[in-house]
């Protein structure tokens, strides 16, 4: 695993903590950063203590979605967004995963905070699923997972519309989440993890398993509308205009 990229550390034999640290891409999906992400929860499936994982950034970067170049890739056809799957990580893990968002999420790293099983965000930074800003519908099973957490109305704007929000903002629209100052986000989810910890491990597993069962089962069939939409969208010429012309603004 790339140490500069990603540090997985264990707060103590039941709690680890992933922080994703790619400064120089800003904490877009990087290969650094998927193979790191991908290791860190291979390593966590294995470790039969740990009860929960806490999934965080650096400084103001949650996520920020894929890199141009994979967009690109998308938009010729090259890929799907499939390929890279990391947006059902946290779903995956057996344990619970809390989604310390101490700054911005950005697109698809939005959608993959919002897979985990608890989620606080920050009241300063900048959280968008800003997919149809360059003319592309949403994929990493944004069109399920939105609606699932956020409620239809706020998460059909913020897919529609592809504007920015503030973490206060939000709050303000009554996401079920909480929302702090960034320099407590992580102080809440380590309280909620040890809070979590007391609880015996076969309990967690079982609970969580039994209430993202739903979310397991439906979202393959969600992924692959999502793709077929990919594949009338991105063949646009003016999405490939778009994301050359707006990409990082």
């Amino acid at each position: 695993m790339e140490e500069s990229v990603i540090e997985l550390r264990e707060i103590n034999p039941q709690i680890v903590q992933i922080t994703m640290q790619d400064r120089l891409h800003k904490n877009t999906f990087s290969k650094e950063l998927i193979s790191g992400l991908i290791e860190s929860f291979e390593s966590i499936g294995r470790n039969e203590t740990v009860k929960v994982v806490i999934l965080t950034g650096y400084d103001s970067y949650f996520s920020s979605g894929g890199t141009q170049e994979e967009l690109l890739l998308l938009q010729a056809g090259n890929i799907k967004f499939t390929d890279i799957d990391i947006f059902s990580l946290a779903l995956e893990c057996p344990v619970p995963v809390i989604a310390a968002m101490q700054g911005h999420g950005i697109g698809g790293g939005f959608v993959m905070g919002l897979f985990c099983d608890f989620v606080i965000l920050s009241r300063e930074s900048v959280y968008t699923t800003n997919f149809m800003k360059y003319g592309f519908t949403p994929g990493m099973g944004a069109t399920y997972i939105l609606p699932k957490k956020l409620g239809f109305s706020l998460a059909n704007e913020m897919l529609m519309n592809a504007a920015r929000y503030r973490g206060e903002e939000l709050k303000n629209r009554g996401v079920p989440f909480p929302v702090l100052p960034r320099k407590d986000v992580l102080a809440d989810a380590l309280r909620l993890a040890s809070e979590l910890a007391e609880k015996p491990r076969d309990s967690l597993i079982i609970l969580k398993d039994h209430l993202v069962s739903s979310l397991r089962d439906d979202l393959p069939e969600i992924v692959r509308k999502e793709v077929i939409m990919h594949q009338k969208t991105f063949s646009h010429t003016e999405v490939r205009e778009k994301i050359n012309a707006l990409f990082g603004r």
